[in-house]
């Protein structure tokens, strides 16, 4: 009887012991990510052989795997459409994991596929496993030999889906890596196709000091061919690269190639608009070379008087602003008078209430100035008619005329 409450008691202890010491053993973390789908190497019923066989599939074998993954992908996608969302990325996963025994561009053109649908799902982690796939092929493409040729339609296909899923710095790499390529086999059109998706892949980054070369190179390109269309088009490209880097220089170089192309094709309609950016140019580089603001002056003007002349009335009240405070600026006040009378007159054109209390307001605010009130004080009432049409602005021409009345 001692015995057995001896050995009970033994018992209880080395239980209590043992429960004691899992409860101060600290718990295994979790894995921060979950292994990839992708490198499952459990054996699939539609592989004639197991994972570990390294052989290549022999072509009788491919012709039969390749449609059964097709249907895997339309499977996949039924799954999709019932809003199955998890069931299908489950088989489209299988479908990759197969794909990589067709070869290495079969495969990334089904992860480019299936990427592009997880991104726009905003399946983070599907498009990371896809993400971290191409990046291992891509590792692997490059261990080759050197001697060993390079495969394009891989290394384009890789480019591709990494746009797919956004990986826009991964896509510059393997893009880079095709016009290594392609300007050593002279291959014109190549390196044309080439050139245009990685500018179109800096600008998606807002990397334009990266853009501009490429840019640059695509005009000479076109222009050396006389292809007229896509020199205008990368001239327009290039001017809004160089205004976002404020490259006022680079900017008027751009600007006035576009304005001969449209004066000497009777692109009338362009010219306002661009002269504006010309001038506007011009006032920047005055800042350093007094000499150039008289540049400034005129492109403004000419890009009023040409936009009067088509009619486009806003933009050259647009252009008459800009002189204005161009004139303000420097002092030349009579000047800027002038010109805020004939904004009034462009204004009503364009039926632009609003432009026209403002103008008003202007005319007001130079007469005040002058120490001109009389003058002050009309602007400041046909400015307040004004407001009270449009219901805006009342108390403060209000105030302007109380102003006055009792400098009066």
């Amino acid at each position: 009887m001692l015995r057995h409450l001896i050995a009970i008691a033994t018992a209880t202890i080395l239980f209590s012991n043992s429960l004691t010491l899992a409860q101060t053993k600290p718990p295994k973390p979790p894995d921060k990510f979950p292994p990839s789908p992708l490198e499952i190497t459990t054996p699939d019923p539609l592989l004639p052989r197991s994972l570990k066989d390294k052989q290549p599939l022999t072509p009788q074998e491919r012709q039969k795997l390749e449609p059964a993954l097709d249907a895997l992908n339309q499977e996949a996608a039924a799954k999709l459409q019932a809003g199955e969302q998890v069931a299908a990325f489950e088989i489209w996963n299988r479908e990759l994991r197969l794909r990589r025994f067709l070869g290495s561009l079969a495969e990334v053109q089904a992860l480019s596929r299936v990427g592009a649908i997880a991104w726009k799902l905003n399946d983070g982690q599907e498009v990371q496993y896809i993400t971290e796939r191409l990046q291992a092929i891509q590792k692997q493409a490059q261990s080759q030999k050197k001697n060993v040729p390079i495969d394009l339609e891989l290394w384009r296909s890789l480019g591709e889906a990494y746009k797919n899923v956004r990986s826009s710095k991964l896509a510059i790499e393997a893009y880079n890596q095709v016009l290594l390529v392609v300007r050593q086999q002279n291959d014109r059109a190549a390196v044309l196709a080439t050139l245009k998706t990685l500018g179109e892949l800096h600008l998606s980054w807002f990397d334009y000091r990266k853009a501009a070369p490429i840019y640059e190179e695509l005009l000479s390109l076109a222009t050396s061919v006389g292809d007229r269309v896509n020199e205008v088009t990368y001239l327009q490209q290039l001017a809004y690269i160089y205004e976002q880097t404020s490259q006022p220089q680079q900017s008027l170089n751009v600007l006035n190639k576009l304005a001969e192309i449209y004066v000497n094709e009777n692109k009338l309609t362009e010219i306002p608009e661009l002269k504006l950016a010309i001038a506007s140019d011009y006032e920047s580089l005055a800042k350093k070379d007094p000499n150039l603001l008289l540049e400034a002056f005129n492109n403004y003007q000419e890009a009023y008087t040409t936009a009067w002349q088509l009619k486009q009335y806003v933009r050259a009240g647009d252009a008459l602003q800009k002189l204005i405070a161009l004139y303000r600026s420097q002092g030349q006040t009579e000047e800027a008078l002038q010109a805020s009378e004939i904004l009034v007159q462009i204004q009503a054109q364009a039926a632009n209430f609003y432009g026209m209390m403002q103008a008003y307001d202007q005319i007001g605010q130079l007469y005040l100035e002058r120490k001109e009130f009389p003058q002050a004080l009309t602007a400041f009432q046909q400015g307040l008619k004004l407001a009270q049409q449009l219901k805006h602005e009342e108390a403060y021409f209000t105030g302007q005329i109380k102003k006055l009345s009792k400098a009066n």
